[in-house]
């Protein structure tokens, strides 16, 4: 029962046996290898178009250098009030983006209304010295409260940014969730919504430790790879990386794991939405549910090893959380059982 994250499930098999393979032979190093440049070739395909594509090791790392790679003196990059690259990434973003700031955007179960985006743009108006450069608007896909904003959401939030003359940027830790929740494609939620950068992350949905910066137009990434080695995140055998994708991308594995993943989670909603002493905190769409909790459910889950955070009451949370009762975050993964799931219901689920 490890709801904590899908940070805590391992590789899949075949993300291993690829790595495995991959460790018994000689390639060029620094992402020049033959397995590295075909990867790359395979975003393009997966993309519908040619982008430019930068393996780093970490999600962290794809939205500091996306980041980077588009900052102004004075820079000022726009996102939720809750998202990750403002509050869990220990200022990352804004160290490696020459000290720009990351100005909130409030918006109810983690989606930036575009009104609310408009008027905080608004606020630093072109040539004025003292208020600072809008560089940027990021946002997160799926987002940090589990929500998933919808293709015409998506191009919502572009309209503001282009009028305004700023790239979008996508954090898509968990992409795959959100794509296939949507049964969407790469394309149809990314460029052909509007967005420029995508982090494009794939260690949350069965890999090791493969995550890329996708750019939808190659000139905008001219200088990415100089920012990249510049802040260690070029690895000398990129092809492992290379190799995770290789075989996440094989036969579509990557879309079926978080197809599996969504599944468990809307198992996990089915279940509770029955419950006397758990409710659904808010509606989501993706593997990640927030989850009202009588204080003794949640201590009698963890008592027969269940594993998941408490989490911090948001500010606009409509239904109060009583005195015995707590916010908790459930997220499933690919490797999460139906049986794991069950046995959570039977102890928090009682209808």
């Amino acid at each position: 029962m490890i709801f904590a994250s899908d940070n805590w499930a391992g590789a899949h098999p075949a993300i291993n046996e690829r790595l495995m393979k991959e460790s018994t032979r000689f390639a060029a190093a620094y992402g020049t290898s033959e397995l590295d440049q075909a990867i790359e070739k395979k975003f393009n395909e997966i993309f519908e178009r040619e982008v430019a594509v930068f393996f780093v090791g970490t999600g962290t790392a794809a939205n500091s250098l996306a980041l980077a790679s588009v900052a102004r003196p004075g820079g000022i990059a726009f996102c939720h009030s809750e998202a990750h690259v403002i509050e869990d990434e220990c200022g990352a973003p804004i160290y490696f983006s020459n000290a720009s700031r990351l100005m909130p955007v409030a918006g109810p179960n983690g989606k930036m209304l575009p009104k609310n985006l408009k008027a905080a743009i608004d606020r630093f108006p072109p040539g004025s010295i003292h208020q600072g450069q809008p560089m940027l608007v990021t946002m997160t896909q799926a987002t940090e409260q589990g929500t998933i904003y919808e293709l015409d959401e998506i191009s919502a939030i572009s309209e503001i940014a282009k009028s305004a003359g700023v790239p979008l940027h996508m954090d898509g830790a968990r992409f795959a969730n959100a794509l296939t929740a949507l049964d969407t494609t790469p394309a149809e939620m990314t460029w052909k919504r509007g967005v420029d950068i995508l982090s494009f992350g794939a260690t949350k949905n069965g890999c090791w430790c493969a995550e890329a910066i996708v750019y939808m137009d190659p000139k905008m990434a001219e200088d990415l790879p100089f920012i990249r080695k510049r802040s260690a995140q070029l690895f000398s055998k990129t092809r492992f990386m290379a190799a995770q994708f290789d075989a996440y991308f094989q036969n579509g594995l990557w879309l079926e794991l978080a197809t599996h993943a969504n599944a468990m989670a809307n198992r996990l909603r089915d279940g509770l939405s029955a419950s006397n002493s758990a409710r659904l905190a808010w509606p989501t769409q993706s593997n990640e549910l927030f989850v009202v909790l009588d204080k003794q459910s949640a201590k009698a889950a963890r008592d027969a090893g269940a594993s998941f955070y408490d989490w911090p009451v948001p500010h606009d949370m409509h239904q109060p959380v009583g005195e015995n009762e707590q916010l908790i975050r459930l997220v499933t993964s690919f490797a999460t059982e139906e049986s794991d799931v069950d046995s959570f219901l039977r102890i928090c689920g009682n209808a």
